[in-house]
Formats: C-alpha cells, structure tokens, sequence
C-alpha cells in the first residue's frame, strides 16, 4: 500500500486530514499510530478554522520528524528545515494555489452556513481526498530531492 493509499484510508476511517497524512508515515519513524493518530488530531480543518489544510500541518510535522532540529546550537539543521519546509510549501502551492484550508475548498469551516454548503456539497469526501493525494505526493517528493 503506497503512502497516499494509507493517508486515504485513514481518512476514509473517520480521521481527519492530518491524523491521516502524519500516520501514513509514523512507520517511517518507528512511531506508534495511536499517537500519531492523537498528535494530528486538533490540527483537522485547519485547526478548526479554516486556516493552514490540516494535509498540510500533517506534512509539516512529517518533515519536523525528517529534517527538525532537536538541539539548540544546531542552527544549520533548524535552517536545513526551513527550507525543507519553504520548499514543501512552494510545491504544494504550485499544485493546489494555496495551502489554507478555506482556499482550497472555496469555504470557510469557521461560518456555519459555509459548513452547511460544504456538507451539501459533499466536498469533505470528494475535494479532501484528492488534497490529501497530493500533500502525500508533494511531501514524497520534498523527502526524495532533500535525501
């Protein structure tokens, strides 16, 4: 199973967009899937407000786990994942023009009338997944070119 089939899954289990992308990679880093699962947990529809994609905020913490800086004098790691990071973004923007969660799906989950026509619309399992898709792809790509 490749890493966005797992990310899909997992959404398509009742977790939301960061839970997913995070644990599809948690093996990668021996971490355990519960606590993934419940690391990602608060940062879904973009923390709640529409803000930064929840796909994104779980490709994020994926590169933190990668390239993050663990020591307080190493300012070169901390600039090497920075840029991982800048890079990661430019991409996924190349892609899909934004990484706010409210942009890509033309809504904002923080208005209710906006969620009724999300709902509606059924956006959650058409939209989402794909963005899902291509946060896993773009973040494989960052993971592959920064080796």
């Amino acid at each position: 199973m490749t890493k966005a089939e797992r990310a899909l899954e997992l959404f398509g289990s009742n977790f939301n967009c960061s839970q997913a992308v995070l644990t599809a990679f948690a093996a990668d880093f021996g971490l355990d899937e519960h606590l993934t699962l419940k690391l990602g947990t608060s940062l879904g529809s973009g923390a709640r407000s529409g803000e930064v994609c929840g796909a994104i905020s779980g490709a994020l913490m994926v590169l933190g786990l990668k390239y993050g800086q663990c020591l307080s004098e190493d300012h070169e790691g901390k600039a090497r994942a920075y840029a991982v990071t800048d890079e990661f973004i430019r991409r996924f923007k190349a892609v899909r023009g934004s990484i706010v969660c409210r942009d890509l799906l033309d809504y904002d989950l923080s208005k209710p009338e906006d969620m009724v026509q999300i709902r509606e619309q059924n956006l959650f399992r058409t939209l989402c997944p794909r963005i899902i898709a291509d946060a896993v792809e773009v973040l494989e790509g960052v993971l592959a070119d920064f080796e």
